[in-house]
């Protein structure tokens, strides 16, 4: 059993109200009495009791994440990155996976708030004023990533719409005429939020309205896009570029090319989106977008706890991106 702040008073012969500065680093207290505080504590393995301070400061220091899943390598790297700048800070994690489910994330935030977190790290599918309303019934602050909800949240994100944009540059410039965009989450346009994605498509559009190559392309939104690839009539004179939303697409179509001897990239061009860590293993390399993954997370949590802090959300703006060149465009 570990030794209480009343018992370390005593031993020390000093009042709690002493022991609780020496041992919260706050000032009015002396040196050499703050030194035999903190040794005797370290002695006696002192450790807070969070659960009496919670109720005392009505904070619980801890941070509730709300996420799709982990399945997605750059997800899993979001929440090292989140874990890890929130214990940095002294707060620690509830997460809750969704499934990519609105019903499940609504459900998820409700644990999340019944379990008193200070604040939410939110990575939504739903949207609309509905949602809204059910956020603002919490007197909680709410950081969202990647998927803008609305104006009313905090949100760190990324470029998304010009990074597609330069993508699309990226393959003309390397003699590609035609192009195939493959984003199976477009299926799903008005029934969820799909922000990001929706971003990335305007960036597709963007890039060919502004080469005039709009006569040109095909969008594939279908969960079956290997099927869709299949049909595609690839002209040896006209080579094509496939840019996918997501690194995972990207390699699934290279090894379905592959398997058919499509040369690759002379004939076909392949672009992916996220630069995961894998793609060292893959040959031809593969050409991406790569986005700062950790700092978003980092960022989602300097911003939730000075707001907590400090009363004040900073300024962030959207979070830059950088074409990785790769041997498969």
């Amino acid at each position: 059993m570990t030794v209480s702040i009343k018992e370390i008073a005593r031993i020390c012969g000093v009042s709690i109200g002493t022991v609780d500065r020496a041992l919260n680093n706050r000032p009015g207290i002396n040196p050499k009495t703050k030194e035999k505080i903190l040794q005797v504590a370290k002695e006696k393995n002192y450790r807070p009791d969070y659960r009496a301070q919670s109720l005392v400061k009505g904070k619980t220091k801890t941070i509730g994440v709300v996420l799709f899943d982990l399945q997605n390598r750059s997800f899993a790297l979001l929440m090292n990155a989140i874990e890890s700048e929130l214990r940095k800070s002294g707060y620690s994690l509830h997460l809750a996976l969704t499934d990519k489910d609105k019903e499940k994330e609504i459900e998820s935030i409700n644990y999340l708030i019944d379990r008193k977190v200070d604040g939410i790290i939110l990575f939504s599918v739903n949207q609309g004023n509905g949602f809204n309303k059910f956020l603002q019934s919490f007197d909680v602050p709410i950081v969202t990533i990647f998927n803008h909800v609305s104006d009313q949240w905090h949100h760190i994100g990324v470029k998304e719409r010009e990074a597609m944009l330069d993508a699309v540059k990226h393959t003309i410039k390397k003699g590609y005429k035609r192009f195939v965009f493959i984003c199976p989450p477009l299926s799903l346009l008005g029934k969820v939020n799909i922000y990001t994605q929706h971003e990335r498509l305007k960036g597709f559009i963007d890039g060919l309205s502004e080469y005039n190559l709009l006569d040109n392309h095909l969008i594939i939104e279908e969960k079956d896009y290997l099927e869709k690839v299949a049909e595609f009539k690839f002209l040896r004179n006209e080579k094509t570029a496939i840019l996918c939303t997501c690194d995972f697409h990207a390699l699934e179509v290279m090894k379905f090319l592959k398997e058919h001897q499509v040369n690759i990239p002379a004939e076909v061009g392949i672009m992916g989106f996220d630069n995961i860590d894998v793609l060292k293993y893959v040959e031809p390399q593969l050409t991406t977008v790569e986005y700062p993954i950790e700092e978003i997370g980092i960022s989602a949590v300097q911003s939730l706890v000075n707001k907590l802090e400090n009363g004040i959300f900073p300024s962030v703006p959207l979070l830059n991106y950088r074409i990785i060149p790769g041997e498969s465009i």
